[in-house]
């Protein structure tokens, strides 16, 4: 209990310089994508702003990975789309409060350990694939709006202003660590290249032609929907999608921030974080979320390390809402571009693309398949299931062709089967292959010393074998089978040849109660 009361490690040692600067800066990179996921999920812009700050708070102070961010995200907008438009936005809050209680549930039952059933040509796929919609949802700030209301590329001095203050942004943001790390050079670049909008009186694209941001503190709102089975039918289905979503994200994501800062997160923790965050989000008038990648990677770019940077990034967009809006929406969206190109640019795994010659074949097609999903269909989670399923298929055929047996006769006419590899459903077919069973003598020794049975279909495989020695006369012995592979054996007091000193102890995964 004292583990999770102890939200902040004072032994820790903080730089609040760098956590506070790192704040600021990922406050203002959460307001245009906060505003955009919103509109994408069809509510306004303040639903997701208001999302942000509660997700991004709560988190923070409960989350099992300082340092990381949470926020409206596009994968959570992509499954309440659909409730939004057909029924509201207040089913979406009511949605949003059920997942957040799943999200729970799959913390307190400890499921956040799956996690490690993902293999890493999944999480690379995933980045990949997260990498590059972030740079094609980049494109779509070079458009603007035509006479006729519809949507143009830049031409002509717009498009060379808005092409040349976000190559600013991007150098400054490459090369100023190189000079100092003094201060974030994400807030400096964005910085500069607002001061050479306002000095220069460039008129470009500003947060404020996105959407105003102008607002107050996040509304108290239970969600007014009737409590009936009709209800249930309409949010229960998106509440447990949006629940997995959120999960595989947030914890993919702990997973490479462990990885760059080489320390551990707890993942039931965050889920359970990320639950309760959803569920004061639902209250609080927000959409919901769930962790983000690319401010994630911002913040430990800067120097993050704590939660200082993710409460103080929460506070300052609350205080950005309410009393800087007139400010931030002068915020020329070329310096916010520059700065997600560059996430872009270092969310993806350049090491996957040098490996590839490396990578065994099945790897390379997994990796290549969770990213090709996950920029088309912009799914995440159906991505990773996708990959997952994938892997574990390669994996059982692969495995399947492990198993062999080694056969000789002795000296006294016996033949002897000597299996090694692992048995289970997919090596079934070519343990069968091995015997031949109308040529063998009279009496045969199968031997699994080396093999181990897996699962129930390994288990109908030697009661077969066993049934088609039975049926030629033959006396078929079974060694070193577990207590439990005997039990399941039909004919086992009739054939098997039991050493009780050798056999082994380990258990059997079956169907039966």
């Amino acid at each position: 209990m004292k583990r999770y009361l102890n939200l902040f490690d004072f032994s820790q040692k903080v730089d609040y310089k760098t956590e506070i600067l790192a704040g600021l800066t990922v406050a203002l990179a959460l307001i245009p994508e906060a505003v955009a996921f919103a509109l994408i999920a069809g509510l306004s812009p303040l639903t997701g702003l208001y999302a942000a700050f509660v997700m991004g708070l709560v988190t923070a102070i409960l989350g099992g990975r300082p340092g990381m961010i949470s926020g409206a995200t596009g994968a959570v907008a992509v499954v309440i789309v659909g409730t939004a438009l057909m029924h509201g936005p207040e089913y979406v809050f009511a949605t949003v409060i059920l997942a957040g209680i799943i999200q729970i549930l799959a913390g307190v039952f400890r499921l956040g350990k799956l996690m490690r059933l993902v293999p890493h040509p999944v999480i690379f796929g995933f980045v990949n694939g997260l990498a590059v919609i972030i740079f094609m949802s980049q494109l779509g700030q070079f458009k603007v709006l035509n006479d006729a209301g519809e949507q143009v590329w830049m031409e002509g001095t717009q498009l060379y202003y808005m092409l040349g203050l976000v190559l600013i942004t991007m150098l400054i943001i490459w090369g100023l660590p190189k000079l100092t790390k003094v201060v974030p050079a994400t807030l400096v670049a964005v910085l500069v290249t607002f001061g050479i909008v306002l000095l220069a009186g460039i008129d470009t694209k500003t947060v404020g032609d996105v959407a105003s941001i102008q607002g107050g503190f996040p509304p108290f709102h239970i969600p007014m929907v009737p409590i009936n089975f009709e209800t249930l039918r309409i949010i229960v289905p998106p509440a447990i999608i949006m629940a997995g979503v959120g999960l595989i994200e947030s914890l993919l994501t702990l997973n490479i921030i462990d990885e760059i800062t080489e320390t551990r997160g707890r993942s039931n923790k965050e889920c359970v974080a990320q639950g309760s965050a959803n569920i004061l989000s639902g209250v609080f008038s927000g959409m919901g979320g769930c962790a983000m990648l690319g401010q994630s990677l911002i913040n430990v770019s800067s120097g993050a390390r704590a939660r200082l940077s993710g409460i103080t990034a929460a506070i300052m967009l609350l205080v950005f809402v309410m009393f800087g809006a007139g400010l931030i929406e002068k915020v020329p969206m070329a310096a916010l571009t520059g700065l997600m190109i560059m996430v872009a640019i270092g969310t993806f795994e350049w090491a996957s693309l040098k490996t590839l010659n490396k990578m065994p074949k099945s790897d390379i097609m997994v990796m290549v398949l969770v990213t090709v999903v996950t920029v088309i269909l912009h799914n995440l989670a159906l991505a990773v299931l996708v990959g997952v399923i994938i892997a574990a298929l390669v994996f059982a055929w692969d495995n399947a062709k492990r198993i062999r047996a080694r056969k000789h006769v002795d000296e006294d006419g016996i033949k002897h089967y000597e299996i090694y590899g692992p048995l289970f459903f997919g090596s079934t077919t070519m343990f069968n292959d091995k015997f031949d069973v109308l040529n063998d003598p009279e009496e045969v020794v199968v031997d699994f010393r080396e093999s181990r049975i897996v699962d129930m279909s390994a288990i109908e495989a030697v009661n077969k074998l066993t049934e088609r020695y039975k049926k030629q006369g033959k006396k078929l012995h079974l060694r070193h089978l577990s207590t439990d592979c005997r039990k399941l054996l039909s004919d086992a007091d009739a054939i098997i040849d039991v050493n009780i000193l050798e056999d082994p102890t380990y258990k059997v995964v079956t169907d039966k109660f």
